[in-house]
């Protein structure tokens, strides 16, 4: 397993139908530069816009996920995504002739045989590897349940359970790292005959096929079809998971125990990972050298520790809330609220130690913050929260910078801000 970023090789390329427009579509995947990510370029549309597989740009869920980020949409990404996350590809450009990616055979296989046929090749930054210091556990929708312990490897152990006589209650448990092409790759999306005209109704399935999709009637099979595994069901939800985790934006490595994975349910497992996982162990700066770069002190300080950061391009700090806090003195009796404006305070201080460490001398600098734009409150912030501040650099021009910051607690949204600030000597 390598500890350095991978993009490919060389381009290849993959043409189809999408499944929910049964419009022609095709992919392109083109190598890409280190912290690139995983981007969709919307290459039919004015401006090539693209999109980025983030947890952000998650816009709908349903039979798929779609990501969206203005003009930009990228639709049925989970097998591709999948692929990508299998072989631990971090850094390409998808680029898209349509708003679908294609289904192909239903299955993540011609995905993998594509980009594993150029093959990969390693770059000189370090992987982004999600890596959990404890258990946690989400409910997601319709009696989904998803448990993430840590481990040094990428496990998920999955439950299903559907009334057919097919499927019934099926389980399986892969290491991903190690078995994915063999035992997850080949299994193929599936649906219900009877949900067929519903599902068209809503311009959803128009593409699906014999060709593309396990189609099941209230017996069993259609005819003309057999099953690659005797659970291939299982394996393909699997395989989606794999694929939804893809959005955090890095490597996993955990135990994921998952009953009725969903991608509405996969998409909050994501959330919560990012809320209580590092990345990393080589960004964590303590207290004592965030008091060497901030001029901050009590009561004012409002980060504990940075958990992550890229030079120049991001950095993720935590504020731990507690009762204590002297603002919950007046902010309110009996009804203690963190001020939203020291929300935004401490996603700046955060930002500030991640333009210190992008320029000479910074013990001699402080950083003045001049605007604030797009500033939201998501949900209140009361004592016992962690606060994790997200802060990623839009643009840096001669000590002037702009930046993106999000506040998140327990993986969701509590605030968010775009912010330009200033470096000047002390």
């Amino acid at each position: 397993m390598s500890e350095s970023q991978q993009t490919l090789a060389e381009s290849t390329e993959l043409e189809g139908v999408g499944v929910h427009t049964g419009q022609p579509a095709t992919v392109r995947f083109v190598p890409a530069d280190p912290d690139t990510g995983i981007r969709f370029r919307r290459v039919d549309l004015d401006g090539t816009p693209e999109v980025r597989a983030s947890l952000d740009s998650v816009s709908d869920t349903e039979l798929g996920t779609t990501l969206a980020d203005g003009a930009a949409e990228a639709r049925t990404v989970e097998h591709l995504l999948s692929a990508i996350a299998a072989l631990e590809i971090d850094n390409v450009v998808v680029e898209m002739s349509g708003p679908e990616v294609p289904i192909l055979d239903g299955s993540f296989r011609p995905f993998l045989d594509a980009l594993g046929g150029v093959g990969v090749v390693e770059q000189d930054r370090p992987a982004r590897i999600w890596e959990l210091s404890k258990p946690l556990s989400v409910d997601g929708p319709n009696g989904g349940h998803y448990v993430a312990a840590p481990a040094d490897d990428f496990r998920v152990s999955a439950t299903i359970e559907f009334d057919h006589p097919m499927i019934r209650r099926q389980f399986a448990s892969f290491n991903v790292d190690e078995t994915f092409s063999d035992e997850l790759a080949p299994a193929r999306t599936f649906g219900f005959l009877r949900d067929k005209d519903a599902l068209q109704e809503k311009g959803l399935a128009l593409g699906a096929s014999l060709d593309n999709t396990i189609v099941l009637d209230d017996e069993g099979l259609l005819e003309q079809q057999e099953l690659r595994f005797p659970d291939e069901f299982v394996r393909h939800k699997i395989g989606d998971l794999v694929g939804d985790l893809a959005v955090l934006g890095g490597r996993v490595r955990a135990h994921i125990v998952a009953e009725r994975p969903s991608h509405a349910g996969n998409f909050e497992l994501a959330q919560a990972i990012r809320g209580s996982a590092r990345r990393g162990a080589e960004g964590r700066v303590d207290i004592t050298k965030i008091m060497e770069y901030l001029p901050h002190r009590f009561p004012m300080l409002l980060v504990d520790r940075i958990v992550d950061f890229e030079t120049g391009k991001r950095i993720v700090g935590i504020k731990n809330v507690t009762i204590n806090e002297p603002f919950f003195q007046g902010h309110y009796p009996g009804h203690p609220i963190m001020p939203g404006v020291l929300v935004i305070e401490g996603m700046a201080q955060a930002g500030g130690l991640l333009l210190m460490d992008v320029i000479d001398n910074p013990e001699d600098k402080v950083v003045y913050f001049m605007t604030m734009d797009k500033v939201k409150w998501r949900r209140p912030v009361v004592p016992g929260d962690q606060l994790v501040f997200e802060l990623d650099m839009l643009q840096f021009r001669r000590h002037v910078c702009r930046m993106k910051g999000q506040a998140f607690v327990d993986g969701q949204l509590a605030a968010e801000a775009e912010l330009m600030a200033r470096i000047v000597d002390r």
